[in-house]
């Protein structure tokens, strides 16, 4: 991932400025700080997750868990890997 050109405090004034704005949409207060209605969306949300009870928690598990998803099927790549070797070499050597 690349720098943002969006510094956080800015992200935090346009998130406050879409909770401020009754009847406001995600387009509408876009339009007024610059941005595309996408990336405030995101930072909505984004600042949503981190204000519930436990999100740095959670989120920290859900790495933690990718992480070690991604290690399991490696892993079991590699034991596939290591099982079709045996396989051929066991049949190359009974002749």
């Amino acid at each position: 991932m690349g720098t943002s050109k969006y510094s956080p405090e800015f992200r935090a004034d346009a998130v406050a400025l879409y909770h401020a704005s009754p009847g406001g949409t995600y387009a509408s207060v876009a339009k007024d700080v610059g941005v595309n209605h996408e990336t405030l969306r995101t930072w909505v949300w984004d600042a949503e997750q981190a204000a519930r009870p436990g999100a740095v928690e959670a989120s920290a598990m859900e790495k933690e868990n990718r992480q070690l998803r991604a290690r399991v099927k490696e892993l079991e790549l590699e034991r596939e890997i290591l099982r079709r070797a045996a396989k051929y070499f066991a049949a190359e050597t009974s002749w």
